[in-house]
């Protein structure tokens, strides 16, 4: 089924961050917290990350109100990445299919600029990210329907 989810990124306090949403909401992770170091070493995602970096957070999932799943993740300085308002909250939408992911990502990306184009990434998932022409941030995650 597909949902829609609210993506917040933090400059290395996303850990912290979710433990006060999870006490505010009252809930439990939707399944552990994904480390950068969790990432294969020969993903961009895992080359050359310090032990400090390794222990950021990639990926947390907080069930909050009416369905809704929050989700997190660290940026990292490391890798260029600089918070600035506007950056630190996406629109996530998770499809059904691949076809649907694809669907979305040519009509929203349109005449914006594509952070992370439609790819299948390591941790079995499609996935892209980007800006649309109004400048709001969105993801889109899709299953990957050869490996079911």
């Amino acid at each position: 089924m597909a949902t829609v989810s609210i993506y917040l990124n933090f400059m290395g306090n996303t850990e912290v961050a979710f433990e006060f949403y999870k006490s505010v909401f009252g809930t439990e992770y939707s399944h552990p917290i994904d480390r950068m170091g969790d990432a294969p070493a020969d993903d961009e995602m895992g080359t050359g990350l310090s032990e400090e970096d390794k222990n950021k957070v990639m990926n947390v999932q907080l069930p909050i109100l009416g369905g809704v799943q929050l989700m997190g993740t660290d940026m990292l300085e490391s890798m260029g990445h600089e918070l600035v308002q506007g950056n630190n909250i996406s629109i996530n939408l998770q499809t059904d299919n691949k076809e649907q992911a694809e669907e979305l990502f040519n009509k929203l990306s349109a005449g914006g600029k594509i952070e992370a184009p439609l790819k299948l990434e390591f941790w079995g998932d499609w996935f892209a990210s980007f800006e649309d022409k109004f400048g709001v941030r969105w993801m889109i995650i899709a299953p990957d329907q050869a490996a079911s």
